[in-house]
């Protein structure tokens, strides 16, 4: 069990959302699932809370009802080293009703924000070559969906 990690408030899909998110990360599991005991809020035996493990990150998430819904003050990044994986987990998250955002960012259908982010971008954003660094920022900023290529190339311009 890891000392710290998300636990994310769903109106009454908790359940719905783990399954999806355990078919779209192919190294997932569910670690344990509990369901109403006699006495708690909702009916007794409905999915209350799970705990699943996504590519090593152990995630909770839970039936608590409408009173919290999900923002984007607070989004789960995947570190993609590929195009082909950026394009992946995009395509997968956008199912059945997901929404674009910009820069890398989007809304999956259950209000759950993402980050798809090139594990070569904070590297492109660091470099010491300023000029370098403030090319691939403004390339970034207008792009949805984050494309490696054109990252890359506005990095290499002189």
């Amino acid at each position: 069990m890891q000392k710290i990690s998300p636990f994310i408030w769903f109106d009454n899909n908790a359940e719905e959302a783990m399954n999806f998110y355990l078919s779209v990360f192919k190294d997932s599991k569910l670690v344990r699932v509990a369901h109403n005991p006699p006495g708690a809020p909702g009916p007794e035996g409905a999915f209350l809370v799970a705990t699943i493990l996504l590519e090593g990150q152990e995630i909770s998430l839970m039936n608590g009802g409408p009173g919290h819904p999900l923002t984007d003050a607070i989004s789960l990044t995947i570190n993609c080293s590929s195009q082909e994986e950026v394009d992946y987990y995009w395509s997968k998250l956008l199912e059945d009703g997901g929404n674009e955002i910009a820069c890398g960012w989007l809304k999956d259908r259950f209000g759950l924000y993402w980050q798809v982010t090139p594990i070569i971008l904070p590297q492109l954003l660091s470099d010491p070559d300023r000029a370098k660094a403030g090319r691939v920022m403004q390339a970034m900023m207008k792009m949805i969906k984050l494309d490696i290529p054109v990252l890359k190339a506005v990095a290499d311009e002189k």
